[in-house]
C-alpha cells in the first residue's frame, strides 16, 4: 500500500512492538495478543539494518546466540552455515562499515536466519538500495524463502515488488485491507477501483462514463460494448441510461496504425509525450474523457475533461509527441466500477 496506509504498524503488531486494541492475533493458531515479543518466535528485518558497527559480521550475526548461551562451537557451526547460504563467507571479519547495501543486508537477515523463527518480518528491506540492486536482492530473498520454507510478511509500498515476490499480496489503503488474493488475481480482478490503480505500472486508465443502451459515452466519444461484456458482469446492465466507470490498462491500448488485423474500435487523441525505454514505449495520450481518480493519489489524475491517459506501445510503433492518432481498445479487457462506492461491477 501507498505512504501512511499502515503496513508497519500492521508489522509491528505482529512483532509485539504496538499495543492491539481489539481482535485477535494467531501464530500457528496460537493467539499471541499477550504474549511478550521475545516469546513470539518471530524474527524482524528492518529498512535501516540495525547492524551494530564495531562488531564484525560473524559477530552481528551471532549475536541472539551469544545471548542466549549458545557455546561458541555451536555459534560458529550455525553462522558458518548462514554465511554459506547468503554468500558471506568472505566477509565474516569485515565490519558492516566496509559492506555494500546488499552485503548490509544479507548480514541482517543472517542475523534473523540464525535464530531459526517460526516467521520472518521484513519491513520494506530494500528500500534503501539503488534500482538495479533491488532487482537482485529480491531475486535472493525470493530464492532464500523458497530454500527456507519459512512463512514471511513483507511491507512494501512498491507494487512491483508485492507483485514478483508474493505467493498472496494483501493490499492496505487507510488502515482498511482492501484485498488479499494472489497477485495474477489482483490484476486481472481487483476489487476497487483503488486496488486497480494502485497495482499495475503504469497505473490503469479510469474513466467516468454513462451507459446507453450497449454503448459507453465519456466526454465525446463512444465505445459499443460487446454482449461477452454483459455476460462476464451481469450487474453492469442495471447501470442503463446511469455513470458508471471504466478502466483499461495501459497495455490494454494499442497503436491503431499497427493493429489493422483486429477489430478494435478506436478512439481519437494527442501524444503529449512518448518515454522510449527500448522494449516498448510509454506513450502519453490526452483525450476527451472524465479521468477519475482511483483514491491513490499518486496513481491517476484529478476529474476533469481533456484528461490524461497512459498506453504501452511496441517500438515499432511510429507516433511520435504532438501527433493525431487514434488508439485501438479492446472492450473485452474492460474493468468496470461503481461511481459511488468505487466497488467492482
Amino acid at each position: 500500500g501507498p505512504s501512511g496506509c499502515g503496513k508497519s504498524t500492521a508489522l509491528r503488531m505482529i512483532a509485539g512492538l504496538e499495543d492491539i486494541t481489539s481482535g485477535s492475533l494467531r501464530i500457528g493458531g496460537v493467539d499471541v495478543v499477550d504474549m511478550p515479543p521475545k516469546d513470539r518466535d518471530i524474527a524482524m528485518v528492518f529498512q535501516s539494518y540495525a547492524l551494530y558497527p564495531h562488531m564484525t559480521v560473524f559477530e552481528n550475526i551471532a549475536f541472539s546466540m551469544r545471548l542466549a548461551g549458545k557455546p561458541k562451537a555451536e555459534r560458529k557451526k550455525r553462522v558458518d552455515e548462514i554465511a554459506k547460504t547468503l554468500q558471506l563467507t568472505s566477509l565474516l571479519d569485515s565490519k558492516p562499515a566496509n559492506l555494500s547495501g546488499g552485503q548490509r543486508q544479507r548480514v541482517a537477515m543472517g542475523r534473523a536466519m540464525v535464530r531459526e523463527p517460526a516467521a520472518f518480518l521484513m519491513d520494506e528491506p530494500l528500500s534503501n538500495l539503488d534500482a538495479k540492486l533491488r532487482v537482485q536482492m529480491r531475486a535472493e530473498i525470493t530464492s532464500l524463502q523458497k530454500q527456507l520454507g519459512v512463512t514471511t510478511i513483507y511491507v512494501t509500498h512498491d507494487q512491483t515488488e508485492a507483485m514478483t515476490m508474493g505467493d498472496r499480496v494483501a493490499v492496505l489503503k487507510g488502515g482498511v485491507l482492501q484485498q488479499v488474493d494472489t497477485p495474477k488475481s489482483l490484476y486481472e480482478s481487483p476489487v476497487n477501483a483503488f486496488v486497480a490503480g494502485f497495482i499495475g505500472s503504469p497505473s490503469m486508465n479510469l474513466f467516468e462514463a454513462t451507459l446507453t443502451g450497449d454503448e459507453l459515452m465519456s466526454g465525446t466519444f463512444a465505445i459499443r460494448l460487446q454482449d461477452a461484456a454483459f455476460v462476464r458482469r451481469p450487474g453492469l446492465r442495471s447501470y442503463a441510461g446511469r455513470k458508471v466507470v471504466f478502466g483499461i490498462r495501459p497495455e490494454d491500448l494499442y497503436d491503431s496504425s499497427i493493429e489493422s488485423g483486429r477489430k478494435y474500435q478506436t478512439i481519437p487523441a494527442k501524444v503529449t509525450s512518448i518515454e522510449e525505454l527500448g522494449s516498448e514505449h510509454i506513450v502519453h495520450l490526452n483525450i476527451d474523457a472524465v479521468r477519475v481518480d482511483s483514491g491513490d493519489p499518486d496513481a491517476v489524475d484529478d476529474f476533469g475533461l481533456a484528461s490524461n491517459a497512459v498506453a504501452r506501445f511496441e517500438p515499432i510503433s511510429a507516433v511520435h509527441s504532438g501527433s493525431e492518432i487514434r488508439f485501438a481498445v479492446d472492450d473485452a479487457k474492460f474493468h468496470f466500477f461503481d461511481p459511488e462506492t468505487h466497488l467492482a461491477i
